[in-house]
């Protein structure tokens, strides 16, 4: 007989206030607050603020960085630099209405001579992990760049 697999619930909870007009702060106990405001495209006022749409598409990112950044300890991939650019794209989704209609992300990795390709296999993997990602009904589409760590020359002493 197979042993059943249990998953855990887990919550995030997190309180947004109302600080008039079209500005906000999300807080979450024991972490600094957030200020978030209507973006500017949406005749928001604060441009120097996160807007939601800005924490939709960094929740996605960073989301493949730690998930990125995760494996690779795990599977003791060396791991010299590490980036994620994200961009969300807004227009008319195919059920009519207005809203994302897909991410476009660009990592960027940078691992030991040698070990591009199981760096690259192990990008996929975090793609098929990250717990954002898998929870969006939209496209992520995902390039990936992977370079070699430049090894220092031997200077003779």
């Amino acid at each position: 007989m197979a042993a059943r697999v249990r998953y855990r619930e887990f919550r995030f909870p997190v309180r947004v206030d109302w600080e008039g007009g079209r500005r906000t702060t999300a807080r979450v106990e024991g972490k600094q607050p957030v200020r978030i405001a209507t973006p500017p495209e949406f005749r928001g006022t604060d441009p120097e603020l996160w807007s939601p749409e800005d924490a939709f598409v960094a929740a996605a990112a960073s989301c493949l960085a730690v998930t990125i950044a995760a494996l690779a300890q795990q599977d003791q991939l060396p791991v010299g630099a590490l980036s994620v650019e994200a961009d969300g794209v807004v227009g008319h989704r195919p059920d009519g209405r207005f809203g994302f209609v897909r991410i476009e992300q660009s990592v960027e990795l940078e691992t030991d001579p040698g070990l591009e390709g199981a760096a690259r296999e192990l990008v996929a993997r975090a793609q098929d992990d990250c717990l954002v990602t898998i929870s969006l009904d939209l496209p992520v589409h995902t390039n990936v760049r992977v370079r070699s760590a430049a090894v220092a020359a031997a200077v003779p002493s």
